[in-house]
């Protein structure tokens, strides 16, 4: 289910300079932030939930998401280069499982690290603040790859919906809807991030045991029905 040689491709296309660049650009500024609010503000649990969901979880990692897991398929297909790849002797959700490993790690390091850090910046894990949004950030890195992966193989416009999906259905709506909320990732991986930190230091609009159900399934399938849009395309001289 996992091909290295894949793998090695996908890693070189994600972390090329221009997309290295755009990735490193949200988890500077998050710690940026930190360190700034953190020189002119003694240590709060409030405010360090405040900078860690509001911009690390509602915004850092899902456009870290889009970049990861639009880029780790997307290009391909626009450019037809992926003809070169289906062409190999490679189970093609071979492909989609392996492009999306790559994508999840891609996420998890550029935005569940800095995470953490700009936590520990901002109250040294005060009411295991930092932590609990690490483990959002590491949850929602599946999702959002998944998604966005997904997103990659079914239209050239993937970078464009996700960051509608990230930007208006869950910054915006999701702040305003209350059923927007239910259907959030960002909302899941809260609920579990709520478990971890002391009570109230995190809050989520939806329950524990929703949230993981929601996660598994949209995780799966997406993940499936990538691998079967995948499998699909069809090449020259194929029936």
């Amino acid at each position: 289910m996992y091909d290295p040689t894949v793998a090695r491709l996908t890693y070189r296309a994600l972390l090329g300079r221009r997309r290295a660049a755009i990735l490193f650009v949200l988890p500077a500024l998050l710690l940026l932030i930190a360190a700034a609010v953190r020189m002119f503000a003694e240590a709060d649990d409030q405010i360090a939930s405040n900078v860690l969901g509001g911009f690390a979880i509602a915004t850092m990692v899902p456009l870290i998401g889009v970049i990861a897991g639009t880029g780790a398929i997307g290009p391909e297909i626009d450019d037809g280069s992926i003809v070169y790849l289906l062409a190999k002797p490679v189970k093609r959700p071979t492909i989609i499982f392996t492009k999306l490993i790559v994508a999840i790690a891609v996420t998890m390091v550029f935005s569940a690290l800095p995470t953490l850090l700009a936590g520990l910046i901002l109250n040294g894990n005060g009411q295991q603040i930092a932590v609990a949004y690490t483990i959002a950030a590491l949850i929602a890195s599946i999702a959002y790859s998944a998604l966005f992966l997904l997103l990659g193989t079914v239209s050239r416009h993937a970078v464009v919906l996700g960051l509608v999906y990230a930007l208006v259905w869950e910054a915006l709506l999701g702040r305003l809807v209350a059923g927007a909320r239910t259907l959030s990732v960002q909302q899941w991986s809260l609920a579990v991030a709520q478990k971890v930190a002391d009570d109230g230091a995190v809050t989520s609009e939806v329950g524990l045991p929703l949230a993981t159900v929601l996660l598994v399934v949209v995780t799966a399938a997406a993940t499936w029905y990538a691998g079967q849009k995948l499998r699909a395309l069809k090449l020259a001289g194929e029936e």
